[in-house]
């Protein structure tokens, strides 16, 4: 063999890393378990205080493991919501520096919400009906609240992402949510557009309520394209 394939030697905190990630997987530590001590693992790994900590800190920003001062760290139960969430961060400065990142986001959203609007059509029970009414009763409260109805709004979409009884569609659909959301402008709230939420609100549920997926769809997309003009970046604002 001509090829060069040089050996690369890990950091002490990479290999400290790996084996408490085997632990994890391995199911030698459960979620809910707590981790050793630091005292414990420099005298099983044979290793110095920064390498426990650093490869601890690693393992934090997975989501394998919480980290409280003071407390021995707990292994986390991971769920599509917590990996997702790891991403958020750097989703976000994405979104910040790049314009064409944003529209291509609000595109993307419209291509899931349809999916998941007809999927609530074929599926929904009449108490997923009754609760879909009680948000909108709550955000119709919230008029002249920005804050407190775009949230009730968000939470509108995720149960229409919930009625599948696929944790991943809610865990993208509160990502993609969380994401939009640093880029809504108060036009909602300045030029009415509160009562025009609201109607289209009913109307998909009114579709959903019949199981009439097309006419759903149909009626989701309507909702998107009207709103997607309120997420701007900060720089038009």
């Amino acid at each position: 063999m001509n090829r060069s394939e040089p050996i690369v030697r890990r950091k002490l905190s990479d290999e400290v890393f790996l084996r408490l990630k085997r632990l994890i997987s391995s199911g030698e530590l459960m979620p809910g378990d707590d981790m050793p001590s630091e005292r414990e693992l420099m005298e099983r790994f044979e290793v110095g205080r920064p390498a426990i900590r650093e490869a601890m800190q690693a393992l934090s920003n997975m989501g394998l493991v919480a980290i409280s001062h003071g407390e021995r760290a707990k292994v986390l139960q991971l769920t599509a919501k917590s990996i997702i969430k790891q991403v958020d961060g750097a989703a976000k400065i994405i979104l910040s520096s790049s314009k064409d990142t944003l529209e291509h986001l609000k595109t993307a959203r419209i291509f899931f919400e349809r999916g998941m609007v007809r999927e609530a059509a074929e599926k929904a029970t009449a108490e997923d009906v009754q609760r879909l009414r009680a948000t909108v009763a709550e955000q119709r409260g919230f008029r002249g609240d920005s804050e407190a109805f775009i949230s009730a709004d968000m939470k509108f979409h995720t149960q229409i992402a919930a009625i599948s009884g696929n944790p991943i569609y809610v865990a993208v659909s509160e990502a993609m949510l969380g994401w939009l959301k640093e880029y809504h402008t108060e036009m909602l709230i300045w030029t009415g557009k509160e009562k025009f939420t609201l109607t289209e609100h009913e109307e998909i549920i009114g579709r959903i309520e019949k199981k009439d997926a097309d006419g759903a769809e149909k009626a989701m997309i309507k909702h998107l394209e009207r709103s997607r003009a309120l997420y701007v970046m900060n720089s038009e604002k």
